[in-house]
């Protein structure tokens, strides 16, 4: 049976027009959710950014104010959650920043809390999903986006960062950026972002934005204009300086002032522009529709696999429960591990 599309005007007013203004008041009451993870070494102004680019105070610093303090043993998760309000938008956003992480001497698999953290709250939300009872809206933990910190004062890559890029791009939107860039001319600058971009192709990184067979051309450009800027060269700051008698923000030095919103000391408004006011909700959609559906999919598999086969011992569902387990525990949740019978 086929079916053709046949389009017909109404002849007479309808209404059904106002469905998007009827979404967008639904919308607008129960507020939006966006978790962004900062990664990178203590001392790249990760607090100062995201305070910076949401233009409120948000998180701070984690890192060391001095030589002398203890650094992190290990590399920690800690999540602040905040609610902002703007023009009637509410937003609601964690901060999850991960202090300890590339300080160690030995930075061997530092970037394993990460990858743990994010497979738990995709795995705490698969298991919401799959409840008898399940709520009607699902609070969502899952990470939308990594905003990941490379230090100005390299000329590539190093062996952790290409690690550590690696395995996060395979699980969720990666955004690289060069923190501190007013360290650097405008041709050093120039420079570095050159190597890194060779290094991302060189070693195949998939990184945020992806190319997708439904964009428009518009937005298919709007991504390529995006992907010749990564990693972003940023500055931030979360003070007010005068500049020509303009208060702006930005930081003076004895060399000068620096406006963190000036296209041509820094990159800093691409990148805010591209996080909150063009792909803010597609970040939030790849969350949902890519990575955490590829995490589902595999997890229902390997659970029915093992179902059909009770002597065999499926390391996906070890990892499910453990992680769900894990996840429960740190909401002060204690209930039934998952089992595959469940969804067999």
């Amino acid at each position: 049976m086929s079916f053709e599309e046949n389009i017909a005007q109404p002849q007479k007013y309808v209404g059904f027009d106002t469905i998007t203004t009827q979404i967008e008041n639904r919308l607008l009451k129960r507020g939006f959710q966006f978790n962004v993870m900062v990664v990178g070494r203590s001392g790249l102004g990760k607090s100062t950014l995201v305070n910076t680019l949401f233009s409120s105070n948000l998180t701070r610093s984690n890192g060391r104010h001095s030589a002398a303090e203890a650094i992190e043993k290990t590399t920690e998760i800690k999540v602040s959650s905040h609610v902002l309000m703007e023009n009637n938008v509410k937003l609601n956003i964690n901060v999850i920043d991960t202090p300890g992480f590339g300080d160690q001497i030995n930075n061997e698999k530092c970037w394993e809390p990460l990858v743990k953290y994010i497979k738990e709250q995709h795995s705490q939300y698969l298991r919401k999903e799959l409840t008898a009872q399940r709520e009607r809206f699902i609070v969502d933990t899952r990470v939308h986006c990594i905003l990941y910190f490379i230090s100005p004062h390299i000329k590539d890559l190093n062996e952790l960062d290409v690690v550590c890029l690696k395995k996060l791009s395979e699980i969720a939107n990666v955004v690289p950026v060069i923190a501190k860039s007013d360290s650097l001319t405008l041709d050093e600058r120039s420079e570095l972002k050159k190597n890194l971009q060779n290094s991302f192709s060189k070693y195949n990184f998939n990184i945020y934005p992806y190319d997708n067979d439904e964009l428009y051309d518009d937005e298919r450009q709007l991504n390529e204009d995006i992907k010749s800027l990564i990693p972003f060269a940023i500055v931030g700051s979360e003070k007010e300086i005068v500049i020509n008698g303009e208060s702006v923000r930005g930081r003076k030095t004895r060399w000068g002032a620096i406006n963190v919103e000036d296209v041509s000391q820094c990159e800093f408004v691409f990148l805010r522009d591209f996080l909150t006011r063009t792909h803010l909700q597609d970040l939030i959609e790849t969350t949902s529709l890519v990575h955490y559906e590829s995490f589902r999919s595999k997890q229902l598999i390997a659970l029915k696999e093992n179902a059909s086969n009770p002597n065999r011992q499926s390391s996906a569902l070890q990892s499910t429960t453990t992680t769900a387990a894990a996840a429960q525990e740190t909401n002060g949740q204690v209930g039934p591990s998952l089992s595959a019978a469940q969804i067999a």
